[in-house]
């Protein structure tokens, strides 16, 4: 059993994991990272279906969150390329984590859907 302060504490925490989760597009763009550094258009590219502003909300609110790391090369034209930060290689524990759950209970969840 939890006393009030571990809930609030736990709540604390499991709220910071949900910030940076932020959209659909969040663990897609984390998946296109976790191996390697991007470009803006490389990224576009791996993940198919974005719109450019989404792919620019995930970006900034994954680069506010401190998850990723935006670097900008002086290059003509100017090129920018988005890397994991050391807090966003942690989270990737998380990723993992959910991508396994999925795996575990993706036939599960289809069969459930079929017997409606």
């Amino acid at each position: 059993m939890y006393t009030e302060s571990q809930k609030e504490e736990c709540s604390a925490s499991m709220g910071e994991a949900m910030q940076i989760m932020g959209s659909k597009w969040t663990f897609w763009v984390i998946g296109e990272l976790a191996t390697s550094p991007r470009r803006f258009n490389e990224l576009k590219r791996g993940l198919g279906r974005i719109s450019t502003k989404s792919l620019t909300d995930v970006l900034r609110n994954l680069e506010k969150m401190h998850i990723i790391h935006r670097q900008v090369f002086a290059t003509v034209p100017v090129t920018v390329e988005y890397s994991m930060t050391d807090k966003g290689k942690d989270f990737l524990q998380v990723y993992y984590a959910m991508q396994g759950f999925g795996e575990k209970w993706k036939d599960y969840t289809i069969q459930m859907q079929g017997d409606k």
